[in-house]
């Protein structure tokens, strides 16, 4: 059973981020696991967070929907968790997957409101207009409740309609354009990395500029959430672009592309990249190579460079006359236009993500998948 749950603590692991392009949501950690009527099981469970992202998935029909977790800091030793379960936490908090403050007070509202991101809380919205008024807006709180097929998101106030696209505020958008620097060279969120002598050290993926969460504002001054310092200003963040890998009209996953960071998209990439291959029939599979486009950008111009056997398809303006379709052979570029989507098979297509308000799936993929029934009863008694 405890294989059972941290196969599942993993899966959940891959839905969580504080990168700024790619959060869909953000949420008090500490709030969600304490939700017991969503499981009717012990005060304190980690997997209470992989309920709340189904019940994310469901509510934007998207697969893969990653959320922003804020944690205070005492849940790294919260004695209502297991020990497995305070050891992943503190995993995510040194991979700088989940963001760690002292207290969370008003984290929360402010990364949503810097982000244009819905809230997950059962909080009231009264508790909060006088200094954010935006949480009247419909949609930007939801609350998860228990429902017929697992929890449910409804909204506090109005409906729970949740933007395809989230828009940062002002003061997010000037904080987001620029690389900040923590006092802390070891700082998960603005430094090289997490705590050297950790041991997951070896396995802590190097966090980019590109991915940074958006700063803290205390009387106006961009400071580090978790350690309080304030940050220095490193220079012009790269441009980012958004895009969506759409299968069979489904949105299977977001991922960035950056002026720093080109990324090639195939059935399995090797070095890393967008792999499609658990998602592709066997003849989209024999079609489609282990690295097939390879997606850049560079003075604000995305780029698409064929770098597969068959060849990739350029649908401009999203057109499904095959007319229109252009073809690009073994290390051909063009640049996209905002509309255009690439076509690596029939009905295989990828383009920046404004270009689907939905994500086009009734029922997700579970992150709660490997969790039987029985084994998540044994772990919440």
């Amino acid at each position: 059973m405890r294989f059972e749950v941290s196969k599942v603590l993993d899966a959940i692991e891959g839905r969580l981020t504080t990168d700024p392009a790619l959060a869909r949501a953000v949420l008090d950690l500490a709030e969600v696991v304490r939700w017991a009527d969503l499981d009717g099981g012990r005060p304190a469970s980690m997997l209470r967070l992989g309920l709340v992202i189904d019940a994310l998935g469901r509510h934007v029909s998207e697969e893969n929907v990653p959320v922003y977790a804020v944690v205070p800091r005492g849940l790294l030793s919260d004695a209502d968790l297991t020990s497995n379960e305070r050891m992943v936490v503190r995993r995510w908090a040194d991979d700088g997957v989940v963001e760690v403050v002292p207290q969370v007070d008003d984290r929360v509202l402010e990364v949503a409101e810097l982000l244009g991101l819905p809230v997950l809380t059962r909080a009231r919205s009264e508790q909060f207009r006088d200094r954010r008024p935006w949480v009247e807006e419909p949609g930007r709180m939801l609350a998860a409740v228990p429902g017929a097929g697992g929890p449910v998101l409804v909204a506090r106030v109005g409906r729970g309609e949740i933007p395809a696209v989230a828009e940062p505020s002002p003061m997010g958008r000037k904080l987001l354009s620029r690389v900040w620097g923590c006092t802390d060279p070891n700082c998960s969120a603005y430094g090289s990395g997490g705590d050297p002598d950790s041991p997951f050290a070896d396995m802590r993926k190097t966090a980019s500029p590109v991915s940074q969460p958006p700063p803290a504002l205390r009387a106006g001054v961009p400071t580090c959430p978790r350690h309080g310092a304030r940050l220095r200003d490193a220079g012009p963040r790269p441009a980012v672009e958004v895009m969506s890998v759409r299968i069979d009209g489904i949105v299977r996953k977001r991922f960035v592309v950056s002026t720093e960071n080109p990324v090639v998209v195939g059935r399995a990439p090797e070095g890393g990249g967008v792999m499609l291959g658990q998602w592709l029939t066997d003849d989209a599979r024999k079609w489609i190579s282990r690295g097939h486009v390879r997606l850049a950008l560079r003075s604000g111009e995305l780029s698409a460079q064929d770098v597969s056997t068959n060849g990739t398809g350029i649908r401009p303006n999203g057109s499904p006359n095959d007319d229109d379709r252009v073809t690009l052979h073994r290390d051909e570029t063009r640049t996209l236009a905002p509309n255009d989507v690439v076509e690596l098979y029939a009905q295989v297509h990828v383009g920046r993500s404004k270009l689907w308000s939905t994500g086009g799936v009734t029922q997700p993929h579970s992150v709660m998948g490997e969790a039987p029934t029985m084994a998540m009863r044994k772990f919440n008694h």
